[in-house]
């Protein structure tokens, strides 16, 4: 959709939250020819499915034996790709207000505005916050030399890189920036120091293996123990003391310091939204979907209602009927009729098949 004058994105659906159930909402209302914006606070699609569960086998998707969180995810991508809605990640919406003409004004963390006529809440559990360090004055240095994951690979290459964590993604990081493991990576740093709070690594006997292998060549650096306090010269992340598992301190230089301790689910600001709660959910009637305020819909695990089951295929069931809702508001003056991807010619060019189904 332009942007119209005043910086505002002007969208007939904005979709809160990238998981399975918001990824399938998109499919649903493109099917009804609107298209949407999304808006994740993680930096990829997937939502807790492809955080939580990237790797681990999902067996209660209709007609598939297995697949996992990664794999559901590309497949949804896959199915929404002939819409083409346009993805805001690693941000937050933190406001919502209705508009004189029943729109909704919403802004996100990075500063982009949304007018939407219509707004579905797939939040799941909430926003996912990656966990941090609760050091005093660690938030000025986010971003800037303490990151959450290394997507920006290049600003690491020939740095002090110290990294927080002990799962495999913490190791492949190791891995990554390891100067004495040759992966055809070009961002070596000048030295990698591991630090967890335990003698005790999470990460796969395959990885925890090549670990040792590298610690024995002095190819990394592995501490056990925790990050007490960080230290700074003009305004710049010089080193970290860390209090060692066997009561020793010791300081370590850092340029770039990445914590990988996972994430946990906020509500956040939706909590503020004046929308009817309960416990910590969002109530729906189960006709639309939506919440006490017409125009917002809430489908996944982040509604409640009578009899509601925290499944995927549930959430995919919630936002079929509310993007028929939705689709009422949109189009007031016309009647929507359900139509069938086996027989439907406009379903086929919109999804980009007509061809196949004139063979």
């Amino acid at each position: 959709m332009p942007e119209v004058a005043d910086s505002v994105i002007e969208t007939d659906a904005l979709v809160i939250g990238a998981g399975p159930v918001g990824l399938f909402q998109v499919f649903q209302l493109g099917l009804l020819e609107i298209k949407a914006h999304v808006v994740d606070c993680l930096p990829h699609v997937g939502g807790q499915c492809a955080e939580l569960y990237g790797d681990k086998p999902i067996y209660d998707i209709p007609a598939v034996q297995v697949c996992t969180g990664l794999e559901l995810t590309q497949r949804l991508m896959q199915q929404i790709a002939p819409f083409g809605a346009t993805f805001q990640l690693s941000q937050v919406v933190t406001s919502l207000e209705k508009q004189h003409d029943g729109r909704f004004l919403l802004s996100t963390s990075k500063g982009v505005r949304f007018l939407a006529k219509t707004v579905f809440i797939a939040a799941g559990v909430g926003a996912f916050q990656h966990r941090t360090l609760a050091l005093p004055g660690i938030e000025k240095f986010t971003d800037r030399q303490v990151f959450h994951n290394t997507d920006t690979a290049t600003d690491f290459a020939h740095h002090h890189v110290v990294i927080v964590g002990s799962d495999d993604a913490a190791l492949d990081c190791a891995f990554k920036f390891c100067a004495g493991h040759d992966d055809g990576s070009a961002h070596k740093a000048a030295s990698v120091t591991l630090i967890h709070r335990r003698d005790v690594l999470a990460a796969s006997p395959e990885r925890i293996a090549l670990f040792q292998t590298l610690r024995e060549a002095s190819a990394v650096r592995f501490i056990a123990g925790q990050i007490t306090a960080l230290q700074e010269v003009d305004g710049a992340l010089t080193e970290v003391d860390v209090l060692c598992h066997d009561n020793s301190a010791v300081r370590v230089r850092v340029d770039r310091l990445v914590l990988l301790l996972g994430v946990s689910p906020k509500l956040g600001p939706i909590a503020h939204w004046g929308l009817a709660m309960e416990r910590r959910q969002l109530q729906v009637d189960t006709e639309s979907f939506s919440t006490s305020v017409p125009g917002v819909f809430a489908v996944g695990d982040i509604n409640t209602y009578p009899g509601k089951k925290k499944l995927i295929l549930c959430g995919f069931h919630e936002a079929t009927l509310a993007a028929y809702a939705a689709a009422a508001i949109i189009y007031p003056q016309q009647r929507t009729q359900v139509q069938y991807t086996t027989t439907s010619a406009r379903l086929h060019t919109l999804l980009g098949v007509a061809h196949h189904s004139q063979d």
